[in-house]
C-alpha cells in the first residue's frame, strides 16, 4: 500500500475485508451446511457484497489507483460463478415447440389473511394476476382456503394443509388431469414438498412444489445488538442444516421419477446456496434462461433476494420467464412458459 495516505489505507483495509467475504461466498454452494453452518449465511448477502465491491472498484478507478484490481478481479470471478445474478432480457425467444405448458409459482402468505399488507382486496388482486397470467399450473406456498380466490379454471388440484386452524400449507392447481400425487412429509417442521403427475395429451409430467425450512427473519431482526445477532446467526445456521436434509430428501425422491420434471420452489435460500445447487443439479433455471434484471422475489431491508424458483429438466425449452411486480405478498409471483418435443 505504498503511496497511499492514511485514509486510503483504511479504505483499502475495508475493501480487502469485503473482497474476502465475497470470495468466500463463492465457496458456499459447495460446502454442506451441516459441515460448516455459518458460512452459509454469506449466501444471503451476496448482492450487497457485490454492490460494495463495485463501489470500491469505482472509487479506486476514479483515483487511478492500482488497488482497483482487487475488487475488479473478484468481480470478474463472480461474473462467471454467479452468472444468474443479473440477466439482460433476450429479444430472440426460442421457437415454441408443439407441446407447451405455463407454470406459476407464488408464496401467497395466506392470501393476506392477517392483514400484513394494508390493502384489503389482496385476494381480488391475486385473482386478477392469475387471470391475466393465465397459467396452466399454479404452485402455492403458504396456501389457505379462501372463498374469495377464484380457481374455477383449475378443476384438478392437490392440497396439503396443516390440521391446525386456519389450515395452511401447499397446493398445486392444474388445468390438466392429475393422475398421481403425494408429499414428502419433512419431519419436525411445517414446511413440506408435494408433487403431482399431470397428463397433458400423451405426456405425463411431474410437478414438484417445494417449501424448504423457513429462516424466519423479519426486519426487526436486522436491528440487533451483539447478543441478538448471535441468536440470529445460530437460528439461520440451524435452518440451513435442516434445509440440507430436506434438499437431499427431495433429490432422492425426484431421481426416482420416471417422468420429465418441473420444480417450483420457495427455497428460503438464494441461488448462491448449497441447497439450490443440490436441487438444481442439471436442471435449467428458468430465470437464468429467459429472465431479466435481478429477479428479486423477496426483499429484506431493501436487500433483493431471489429465493423462489422454477427449474426444469433439460428436455424442456424455457420460452419465457416473468417476475411479477405486483406487491400481493411478502414474495413476488413468478411464471414461466416451457415447451418440449
Amino acid at each position: 500500500m505504498k503511496g497511499l495516505g492514511f485514509i486510503d489505507k483504511v479504505i483499502y483495509f475495508f475493501n480487502s475485508l469485503f473482497a474476502l467475504a465475497l470470495l468466500l461466498s463463492l465457496l458456499v454452494p459447495f460446502i454442506p451446511p451441516q459441515s460448516f453452518p455459518l458460512i452459509g449465511v454469506l449466501s444471503l448477502v451476496v448482492s450487497p457484497l457485490l454492490l460494495v465491491n463495485i463501489v470500491f472498484f469505482i472509487y479506486w478507478l476514479l483515483r487511478f489507483k492500482r488497488q482497483m484490481l482487487l475488487s475488479l478481479i473478484i468481480l470478474g470471478i463472480c461474473f462467471f460463478q454467479f452468472n444468474s445474478f443479473y440477466r439482460i432480457a433476450m429479444t430472440d425467444p426460442p421457437p415454441m415447440l408443439q407441446k407447451q405448458l405455463k407454470v406459476m409459482n407464488f408464496n401467497v402468505r395466506l392470501f393476506n389473511n392477517y392483514d400484513w399488507l394494508p390493502d384489503k382486496d389482496i385476494p381480488e388482486q391475486i385473482n386478477g394476476l392469475i387471470t391475466s397470467t393465465n397459467p396452466d399450473i399454479i404452485s402455492f406456498q403458504e396456501f389457505s382456503n379462501n372463498e374469495t380466490i377464484n380457481l374455477n379454471a383449475y378443476p384438478h388440484n392437490y392440497i396439503q394443509l396443516k390440521k391446525q386452524q386456519p389450515g395452511f400449507g401447499q397446493a398445486i392447481f392444474s388445468k390438466y388431469p392429475i393422475v398421481n400425487s403425494g408429499n414428502l412429509q419433512f419431519e419436525n417442521t411445517s414446511n413440506n414438498a408435494i408433487f403431482v403427475d399431470i397428463l397433458k395429451e400423451n405426456d405425463t409430467i411431474r410437478i414438484y412444489n417445494i417449501h424448504l425450512q423457513s429462516i424466519q427473519i423479519n426486519e426487526k431482526d436486522v436491528d440487533f445488538d451483539q447478543e441478538r445477532s448471535k441468536r440470529l446467526l445460530k437460528r439461520i445456521a440451524n435452518a440451513f442444516q435442516i434445509q440440507q436434509t430436506q434438499a437431499e430428501q427431495l433429490v432422492e425422491h425426484s431421481n426416482k421419477s420416471p417422468y420429465k420434471t418441473i420444480v417450483t420452489a420457495d427455497l428460503n435460500n438464494t441461488a448462491f446456496s448449497y441447497v439450490f445447487r443440490k436441487i438444481k443439479g442439471d436442471k435449467k433455471d428458468a430465470f437464468a434462461e429467459r429472465g431479466s434484471g435481478l429477479g428479486k422475489t423477496f426483499e429484506l431491508k431493501k436487500i433483493p433476494l431471489r429465493i423462489d424458483f422454477i427449474l426444469t429438466d433439460p428436455d424442456f425449452t424455457v420460452n419465457t420467464f416473468e417476475t411479477h411486480s405486483e406487491k400481493l405478498s411478502d414474495h413476488f409471483a413468478i411464471s414461466s412458459a416451457v415447451s418440449w418435443e
